[in-house]
C-alpha cells in the first residue's frame, strides 16, 4: 500500500492502452462494455472525459462545482485515435497531479465536496482500471492491472472496505463487478476521499491508511513536519487506524487527522477519534502536538473545530476526552475548547464500564 501519484496515473493508462490495442480491429460502437449500459466506444469517451475533468479540477481548483466543460470524440475517430485520446488525457492528469502542491484541494462531491492531488490521482486510476476491465470484458481480451495499483486505490479512496487477500478482485467486488467469498454482493457504492476540517490557523487533514502505515514505519506520512514531529501519540494513533482498516471496521470520518499549519503548510501534531461513536452517541478524542508548536493555542483551536464537526452529526451526542490527573496543560486545552469535568457519577461509571485507569480524568462536551 502506497500513496498515489502522477506516476500511478501514467502506469494505469499505459496498461489500459496496451491491453485495448489487442481489440482495435473490432467495432467498439457495436460491443457492450462488460455489465455497463454503454458500448466500448462510449465507455472510452467517458474514461477520457473523466481524466480530463480531474485534470481540469486540479488545475482550476474550483471549490463549489465542476469546471463546466467536457470532451467528445470526433465522429470519424477510429480505435487507434481513441487510444491516443486516452493516452493524452492520462498525460494531462498525471502532469497536473505532479504540479499540484500537496495542500491544494478542489471540488469533488464524494463524500466531503473536495479532494487533493492524491485523491484525484486515485479516482483517475480507478476509472482507468475499472473501465479498462469493462471494455476488455466486452471485447474478449485479457486484462489484469498490477496488484499494487489496485491496492493503492483501495487504500486511498475505499478506506471503508476491508482489504481482501488479493487487491484486484477486492476492487472489482467493491465496485459491483465481482464476487468475494464470504462477502455479500455490492449493488451500490461510492469511493470516499479523505475528510478535511478547516480551523482558523490550521487544517485538520484526514490521514489515509497508506499514510498511517508510513508514519507507523517511521516515515512522514506525506506531510512536512516541524522539527521533532511526528510525535509519539500520532504514531500510535496511526497504528490503531491501520489495524482498524485491516480488520474492516475503520470509519474514515472518525479517524486521525494531521494538524497542518496554514502559514507554512507544515504539520505540527495529530488529533482524532479513538473509534466510531458507540450506541449512545459517545465518541472519544485524543491529540498531541510537537513540542515546538505548544503554547500557541493550536490544540484548543483544532479540538474546538473537530468537536463542532462531530456534534453537528446525528450520530454523535457526546464527545469526551480522558486526561491524566497531573496533565494540567491538556486539561486547560479541553476546558478552553468547551469541555467540562465529568460528574462524580459519570466518572465512576466510566471507570467501572471501561476499566478506565484511576489516574485519568474524564472531560465531556455535549451537543
Amino acid at each position: 500500500m502506497r500513496a498515489m501519484s502522477g506516476d500511478d496515473v501514467t502506469e494505469a493508462v499505459d496498461g489500459c492502452v496496451a491491453a485495448l490495442r489487442a481489440g482495435v480491429g473490432q467495432d467498439w460502437g457495436a460491443v457492450g462494455a462488460g455489465g455497463l449500459e454503454w458500448d466500448c466506444r462510449e465507455t472510452a469517451e467517458h474514461l477520457a472525459s473523466c481524466l480530463i475533468a480531474y485534470a481540469g479540477q486540479l488545475a482550476g481548483r474550483p471549490q463549489d462545482g465542476y469546471v463546466p466543460f467536457e470532451i467528445t470524440l470526433e465522429e470519424d475517430a477510429d480505435n487507434d485515435g481513441i487510444l491516443e485520446v486516452l493516452r493524452t488525457a492520462g498525460v494531462l492528469l498525471a502532469t497536473t497531479v505532479r504540479a499540484t502542491p500537496p495542500g491544494v484541494r478542489a471540488f469533488h462531491p464524494y463524500p466531503y465536496r473536495s479532494a487533493d492531488r492524491e485523491g484525484f490521482a486515485a479516482m483517475g486510476v480507478a476509472e482507468v482500471l475499472l473501465h479498462t476491465h469493462d471494455m476488455a470484458k466486452g471485447l474478449g481480451i485479457a486484462y489484469e492491472p498490477p496488484a499494487a495499483l489496485a491496492e493503492a486505490v483501495l487504500g486511498c479512496i475505499f478506506p471503508h472496505v476491508q482489504p481482501g487477500a488479493e487487491p484486484w478482485p477486492t476492487l472489482l467486488w467493491a465496485t459491483g463487478r465481482g464476487e468475494l467469498p464470504g462477502r455479500a454482493p455490492v449493488t451500490e457504492w461510492r469511493w470516499r476521499n479523505n475528510l478535511v476540517i478547516p480551523a482558523e490557523r490550521l487544517t485538520l487533514t484526514g490521514i489515509r491508511p497508506a499514510a498511517a502505515r508510513d508514519l507507523r514505519l517511521g516515515g512522514d506520512g506525506g506531510f512536512e513536519w516541524i522539527e521533532g514531529g511526528p510525535y509519539q501519540g500520532t504514531l500510535e494513533a496511526s497504528g490503531f487506524l491501520l489495524k482498524a482498516y485491516e480488520a474492516g471496521v475503520y470509519r474514515p470520518e472518525f479517524g486521525v487527522f494531521a494538524l497542518v499549519r496554514h502559514e507554512d503548510g507544515r504539520a505540527i501534531g495529530g488529533m482524532g477519534f479513538h473509534g466510531a461513536p458507540d450506541e449512545e452517541g459517545r465518541v472519544e478524542v485524543g491529540y498531541d502536538l510537537v513540542e515546538g508548536a505548544r503554547g500557541n493555542g493550536y490544540a484548543t483551536e483544532a479540538l474546538r473545530a473537530l468537536t463542532e464537526w462531530a456534534l453537528a452529526r446525528d450520530d454523535v451526542g457526546t464527545v469526551f476526552a480522558t486526561i491524566e490527573r497531573d496533565n494540567v496543560p491538556s486539561q486547560r486545552v479541553v476546558s478552553r475548547a468547551g469541555f467540562t469535568p465529568a460528574t462524580v457519577e459519570e466518572e465512576r461509571t466510566a471507570h467501572e464500564e471501561h476499566d478506565m485507569d484511576a489516574g485519568l480524568l474524564l472531560w465531556i462536551h455535549r451537543a
